[in-house]
């Protein structure tokens, strides 16, 4: 099992555009409907659990891990997660920065921003389908992204204002 999980998320990051965060609807094919190794539900609570907590968005993975095969899991699902890119980014970085200026690479660098955000908005997507969001958090999220926009709120305000619908049992 841990060489299928180090090879699973070694896979997945060598397509990690925008963080681990962006790769939740592909984590849960492979996780939870290609081998079920686990359900939604967890899935989506290992998730919560690890945007609560401070640290990098690849905690996720590290939890998942964790929860399939123990420590030896966690240790291996980060590493297969983060070592991989690690070393080809190590590798390349210096070519390249010797193409700096080129149409050709300020082409992929900006090609690569809509497509971290694409995948990014499906991760939350799929967040949300696995919560069984219903009208009312629906109609929360629109809110607190129409505010986002149109206010210079910081964003805890909005946080808070979601737990407190969430714990008055609106949401």
């Amino acid at each position: 099992m841990l060489l299928d999980l180090f090879r699973e998320f070694a896979i997945l990051a060598f397509v990690a555009f925008g963080g681990a965060t962006a790769l939740l609807p592909e984590m849960h094919r492979v996780v939870v409907e290609q081998h079920h190794w686990l359900d939604n539900t967890t899935f989506t609570h290992l998730y919560a659990i690890a945007q609560a907590a401070p640290g990098p968005n690849v905690l996720v993975v590290t939890l998942i891990g964790w929860q399939i095969a123990g420590l030896a899991g966690a240790a291996v699902a980060t590493l297969a997660m983060c070592l991989p890119m690690s070393v080809l980014i190590y590798l390349l970085i210096d070519r390249w920065q010797g193409f700096a200026g080129r149409r050709w690479q300020q082409a992929i660098s900006l090609g690569v921003a809509p497509l971290a955000v694409g995948l990014v908005f499906s991760g939350a997507t799929l967040i949300a389908q696995a919560a069984a969001f219903g009208p009312a958090a629906w109609a929360l999220v629109v809110l607190a992204g129409g505010l986002s926009l149109r206010t210079h709120w910081h964003p805890l305000w909005l946080i808070a204002g979601g737990a407190l619908c969430g714990a008055s049992g609106w949401v």
